[in-house]
């Protein structure tokens, strides 16, 4: 269908980058690092950084000039290899996903990086690092039209199929969220501690290079005037991390939109990272409803798709946001315009009343064994730690309280909390499993556990309901059974 092309020459810089985070930079670190090896004469750093950064441009030059892809015979086609030449070629109808992202890099130069995955898939089956956007489309819009098996020329598409105006392909956005909810949205989204612990993994790999003892005993006059100050600027701290983890959500989710086609979800974001995924809609497997314990209250949640699709190298493309924040009341006709199958009212039959001593008990059986250590040898303050006892019976409570189960029309709705609560809703067709288990304790009060399944990513996305009425269980039993029954014939 097309020639052999190549990507960008720009691909070779970002080939250099790329091997210079993987392989380089630790190996730099481990041995070059002043200190590292006394012994060693002068000269053999410098040559050794030249004959590693000659190596790094020739192999970056040879890599981008062996790599080649087209589209041909209802195939994606790449040939890559520098010493050992690679043939990769992609039915269009097995692709799930294609991941449009502009880093710094290619927006400098006016680029794209596109990766292309299939189901069940550990990293992405194809990846063009540095194509221009208008290519980025045309294989967009090509491939979409190949697998929606339309008639006809896709948008007018000339010149074995690449050029042409692929703009008829896009629908208008049906959903955007705007800049007042994006700031809400990240100032609750909990990344504060995702924020943390990254800055606290990026130092670690410095600890032998920062003087942290000089640092230290230089501010031991500082450290000793006292517990209040030194609590001023541990709260300061926290505020600019906060400030900071909130901003950089901002960043990434800035200019979220949701487009739809006939078949596609094109899900669009990103301030100085862009990215544009396209998802088909008969891929998508269910949806799972957020709502912390910030926004729950307000009647925000956050909403994501579960999809058969997504790479483990690209960990962000197993959890697909639909909705980052979004009112609960305009959920149902969100959902409608977007997804009618999966459009929902999200109301739940809770779980029986004679549950709730066994979510007390659970916490209970957590809790007071801290309690004891605690009280034993750091007493006299650690009897405080009875404080944790209302706080577990709250925390059973609201475990109790989210617990619940639906049935509307082929949906099956399972709603459970550990601290945020989460809603899974799954079409019966998609349904992988549904299981029962009940223990000892559970048969006495007439409960058991029901769990289901649906493909999500490389993996299953599991919904779990503990302390459902037996009959409950045996009424969705009988809604899910017949169904498979008759599939199966």
């Amino acid at each position: 269908m097309s020639e052999p092309r190549r990507l960008h020459p720009v691909a070779v810089l970002l080939n250099i980058l790329k091997t210079i985070k993987e392989l380089v930079l630790p190996f730099i670190l481990v041995i070059f690092i002043p200190g590292r090896n006394e012994a060693m004469p002068g000269w053999i750093q410098p040559l050794a950084v030249s004959v590693i950064i000659l190596f790094l441009i020739v192999h970056a030059f040879l890599q981008w000039l062996r790599f080649t892809y087209r589209i041909e015979d209802g195939e994606f086609r790449i040939e890559s290899g520098v010493f050992v030449r690679k043939k990769r070629y992609i039915k269009l109808d097995r692709i799930h996903s294609i991941d449009i992202s502009e880093g710094i890099i290619q927006q400098i130069f006016r680029l794209v990086k596109v990766n292309i995955e299939t189901a069940g898939g550990t990293q992405a089956d194809a990846v063009l690092s540095a194509i221009n956007k208008s290519d980025a489309e045309r294989i967009n819009a090509f491939i979409s039209f190949e697998k929606n098996n339309k008639v006809g020329d896709p948008s007018g598409m000339e010149q074995d199929g690449w050029a042409g105006n692929v703009e008829t392909m896009m629908a208008p956005s049906v959903y955007k969220q705007t800049l007042p909810q994006l700031v809400f949205m990240a100032a609750t989204s909990g990344a504060v501690g995702v924020f943390l612990s990254g800055a606290i993994a990026f130092i670690s790999q410095f600890d032998e290079i920062i003087p942290f003892e000089r640092i230290f005993k230089n501010y031991e006059d500082f450290i000793s005037m006292g517990t209040v100050i030194m609590t001023s600027f541990a709260i300061f701290g926290l505020m600019v991390v906060y400030v900071l983890a909130t901003l950089s959500m901002v960043i990434k989710y800035a200019s979220f939109t949701v487009m739809k086609t006939e078949e596609e979800l094109i899900i669009s974001r990103g301030l100085l990272e862009k990215r544009q995924l396209t998802i088909p809609v008969h891929k998508i497997q269910g949806i799972r409803i957020i709502e912390n314990l910030v926004r729950k209250p307000l009647g925000f949640a956050t909403v994501y798709l579960e999809y058969a699709g997504g790479s483990v190298e690209d960990k962000e493309s197993l959890t697909i946001m639909l909705f980052p924040l979004i009112k609960k009341k305009h959920l149902h006709g969100t959902l409608g315009e977007i997804l009618p199958d999966y459009q929902t009212i999200t109301e739940m039959t809770p779980i029986p009343k004679r549950a709730f001593s066994r979510y007390v008990f659970r916490k209970a059986a957590f809790i007071i064994p801290i309690i004891g250590v605690l009280s034993w040898f750091f007493r006299p303050w650690g009897f405080l730690s009875l404080l944790l006892l209302p706080l577990g019976v709250f925390w059973a409570y609201m475990q109790y309280r989210d617990a619940g189960w639906n049935i509307e029309g082929d949906l099956l709705l399972l709603s459970s909390r550990l601290f945020s609560k989460q809603t899974l809703v799954m079409q019966r067709s998609r349904i992988q499993s549904i299981s029962f288990k009940r223990s000892w304790f559970q048969s006495r009060k007439e409960l058991a556990t029901i769990s289901a399944s649906i493909k999500s990513g490389v993996h299953s996305r599991v919904g779990v309901v503990t302390d459902v009425a037996e009959n409950d269980c045996q009424a969705i039993e009988s809604w899910y059974v017949p169904k498979k029954a008759v599939d199966s014939q």
